[in-house]
């Protein structure tokens, strides 16, 4: 039986259209899914690599820190004596008061005790002691700063904690100055203790 061509063109449009749909089906829509999964991913991927750049940013910055303060560290040792930072203190003391422009009062050292790390048995004395002076000066601003700026320099901790400037007219043209300082002796220095003056001229 011969089908015409009008049938003919409906059997090729069918097999036309399965065959699309199969592709469709089995290939195209599964191909589309995996895609959208992979840019899915893909995107992950990249906040991964993103938050992990981040990450390695923030440790070398860390690293970085680190060294700087290791470094600086290194350079605060360097400059510290071990054992002789009251007599030191002393000796720029006298060297600075030894002119018209600036004399001590009085100068008292008092020994703080620091409290021992938790765990430190068997009463071992601390590495360090810090010892708080409180001293009275008669001085002009210019020598007080030559003063205050030469402490900076001692080639140990010392800390400025406070000071106070009067106008006093018995000892005018000079300032009286009270000047709170505190330091960080080493190991077992002796001396400080009858190191309480007054009246040095």
């Amino acid at each position: 039986m011969a089908l015409k061509n009008r049938e003919k063109i409906l059997i090729v449009l069918a097999i036309i259209t399965g065959a699309v749909w199969a592709f469709d089906s089995f290939y195209y829509t599964p191909q589309i899914h995996k895609i959208k999964k992979l840019k899915v991913g893909l995107k992950a991927a990249d906040l991964r690599l993103d938050e992990s750049l981040l990450m390695t940013k923030g440790v070398e910055t860390l690293e970085a820190e680190v060294l700087r303060q290791e470094e600086a560290l290194k350079r605060v040792s360097e400059r510290t004596l071990r054992g002789e930072e009251f007599r030191t203190f002393l000796r720029h003391l006298a060297r600075e008061s030894n002119s018209p422009q600036m004399k001590v009062v009085s100068l008292t050292p008092q020994e703080e005790n620091i409290p021992s790390p938790e765990g430190n048995k068997g009463g071992s004395t601390p590495q360090y002691r810090r010892v708080a002076v409180q001293m009275v000066l008669h001085s002009t601003y210019a020598k007080l700063g030559t003063y205050l700026k030469g402490i900076e320099e001692l080639p140990f901790l010392i800390h400025v904690d406070s000071i106070q400037v009067e106008k006093n007219e018995e000892v005018q043209p000079l300032l009286k100055v009270t000047v709170g300082l505190s330091m960080y002796i080493a190991g077992e220095e002796k001396g400080f203790k009858e190191a309480r003056v007054q009246g040095v001229q």
